[in-house]
């Protein structure tokens, strides 16, 4: 299959493309940064469209020939109409551009950031309200994508571009090849630069999440793309909550007799945490993940990297 790929040199999307020629795939990586991952430039079944979200002509052309989309990208702004301008509306002019195209199948990346306000039950089916920006432009990506459902004048005739949904959680790594890149959030150098210099790490009681491994992720990706699902959505998360306590304790180990300290600030969080139900990915695809079996990997990354 010929896979168009959005921000394939990024953190999330440079494991998809590792993932997809893996499994045989040829990919299309559109970036503003073909030179990012110097490792995927020497590979035969990849090529490039240097482009930002926002050139629609240039990836209108980089669709022709493929089989299916999968936008991870991202286009920030700092108001309300500057991330519909870089990022909705370029979500929107994509999903045309596919089905267009002939794409055959069409994956979103959302987020969790969609869903927003923490309820007792987070799953698929729960309403979006958002908190933030990123969150509303993310559940604005949503709908549109599942809204584009059937036939719309002489354009569009008929919708057969299948189109799902993946809503990630917090996700972390390695880079997927030595000279790849590692998450954006810099909690975890931030970690280990305090414990190298002897400062305290400051974190939040009863702080975590349900971590996922990028690897993992990218499980999800491909599990999705070879299937024949339609507006779906799934959530990208792991079974297993961790807190950033338990990620500091293996912070601090690595550096034995260290003035280092954990700070916690209170701020009434319980000690039961409410969880998203990942039942989902599990049932349809077998996928259950626990990311506790890569984190010290990643800590010690981290910690030789500051």
């Amino acid at each position: 299959m010929r896979v168009f790929v959005t921000g394939g040199t990024g953190f999330i999307g440079h494991y998809v493309v590792k993932a997809l020629l893996e499994k045989g795939h040829e990919v299309v990586i559109a970036t503003r940064h073909p030179n990012k991952v110097p490792t995927l430039k020497s590979m035969p079944n990849v090529t490039f469209v240097e482009c930002a979200l926002t050139d629609f002509e240039l990836m209108a052309e980089g669709l022709q020939g493929c089989e299916a989309c999968i936008h991870i990208a991202l286009g920030w702004g700092e108001t309300p109409t500057a991330m519909m301008m870089n990022d909705t509306r370029a979500t929107v002019n994509l999903l045309e551009s596919a089905a267009r195209a002939g794409c055959q199948k069409f994956i979103y990346t959302s987020s969790t950031a969609a869903m927003g306000r923490m309820r007792p039950v987070m799953r698929e089916v729960t309403s979006n309200l958002p908190m933030d920006l990123y969150g509303a432009t993310k559940a604005a990506g949503e709908a549109f994508v599942l809204g584009f459902t059937h036939g719309y004048g002489t354009q569009f005739p008929e919708v057969k571009m299948k189109r799902n949904i993946i809503r990630p959680g917090y996700t972390f790594g390695n880079p997927a090849w030595p000279d790849g890149c590692s998450q954006p959030d810099r909690r975890f150098f931030d970690m280990a630069r305090a414990v190298k210099e002897n400062r305290d790490i400051n974190i939040i009681k009863n702080d975590g999440t349900q971590f996922i491994h990028a690897s993992q992720q990218a499980k999800l990706y491909m599990n999705l793309i070879e299937s024949d699902k339609n507006e779906e959505i799934f959530l990208g998360l792991g079974e297993v909550w961790m807190s950033w306590k338990e990620i500091a304790e293996m912070m601090l180990s690595l550096k034995p007799g260290t003035k280092s300290r954990i700070v916690e600030t209170d701020l009434g969080w319980g000690d039961d945490p409410m969880l998203f139900d990942v039942s989902k990915i599990k049932d349809q695809f077998g996928l259950a993940f626990d990311a506790h079996e890569f984190m010290m990997d990643h800590v010690k990354w981290t910690f030789d990297q500051v």
